[in-house]
């Protein structure tokens, strides 16, 4: 998403109008206005102050932008869109990338572009395919003329786009070493592979990760379950601060342990909240982490 988009989303999000975002932070209604249909533009003070607003950093609010500019700068792109027309589950098997983009957006088709470095020929070395059946949506992206999978986690880039209103359960199976998931609002989200970063925004689901490589996940916002299944390994869950969440471990010498300030603490979660967090498999350690930042 834009910075225009992410204002929209987060303002929606914490269910304020135009007219009491413009009260809490101290400009005039028409100013919000104009930076979400993008004929303004917040100065340093007022993205300082919707961060502020939002529990995000600037960095955070800014970041999807800096992503879209990022992808901008490759050199390769190969674009993939198929039109769909109702609501449908996804297995999406993707190999080995360095990164891939997980969304909704508000559209009709589902898009998947590919960004490289790397591949001149990207068409030619790798074929997105999207079988439609039913009421499942097939999306496999396949290696060609001897791309290897170690290149693919060196160079590759895949951005999915999926239309709000189509998403139902959605099966992810991918070798990267980041994976962003955002503005997902679906009953269940089940990855596989091995992943060393995650990152959830704006996410209303439920989210397994089968992973057995060490990750570093971070929520930036979510409501649901996060469930994490692991076999010898030990990863990091970064919340936001203020974050509530019952959390449990289960399987076979898994354990939980917390931190606020970079500090081992007390288990802080709360027997009341609606997020869960659970570790699950067999000799696996989780830190729930407090963001060092305040944000």
């Amino acid at each position: 998403m834009t910075l225009v988009e992410q204002i929209k989303h987060y303002r929606k999000q914490a269910g304020l109008s135009q007219e009491k975002m413009a009260e809490i932070i101290g400009v005039s209604r028409q100013a919000i206005t104009k930076w979400e249909n993008g004929t303004g533009t917040p100065d340093i003070a007022n993205l300082l102050a919707i961060a502020e607003l939002f529990q995000i950093s600037v960095d955070e609010l800014l970041s999807n932008e800096k992503s879209e500019k990022q992808q901008a700068d490759y050199i390769y792109e190969s674009r993939t869109e198929y039109d769909i027309d109702g609501k449908k589950n996804f297995d999406i098997k993707l190999g080995g990338a360095h990164t891939v983009e997980l969304k909704a957006y508000n559209g009709e088709k589902i898009v998947v572009t590919l960004f490289s470095n790397v591949y001149k020929n990207l068409q030619a070395d790798y074929k997105v395919k999207i079988d439609d059946i039913k009421n499942r949506i097939d999306i496999d992206l396949n290696r060609l003329n001897g791309a290897s999978e170690a290149d693919a986690k060196e160079s590759l880039i895949v951005n999915i786009l999926i239309p709000y209103e189509y998403i139902g359960k959605i099966e992810l199976s991918v070798n990267a070493g980041t994976l962003n998931i955002t503005d997902i609002e679906n009953e269940i989200i089940e990855v596989t592979g091995k992943i060393g970063e995650v990152n959830l925004q704006g996410n209303k689901s439920e989210i397994e990760i089968d992973s057995n490589l060490d990750m570093q996940i971070k929520i930036v916002s979510h409501e649901g379950a996060l469930e994490i299944n692991q076999l010898s390994a030990t990863s990091r869950l970064m919340i936001p601060a203020g974050y509530r969440f019952r959390s449990a471990k289960k399987g076979i010498a898994t354990y939980l342990y917390y931190e606020k300030q970079g500090k081992k603490v007390d288990d802080f979660s709360d027997t009341e909240a609606d997020n869960y967090i659970e570790l699950n498999g067999m000799k696996s350690e989780l830190v729930i982490a407090e963001d060092e930042r305040g944000y």
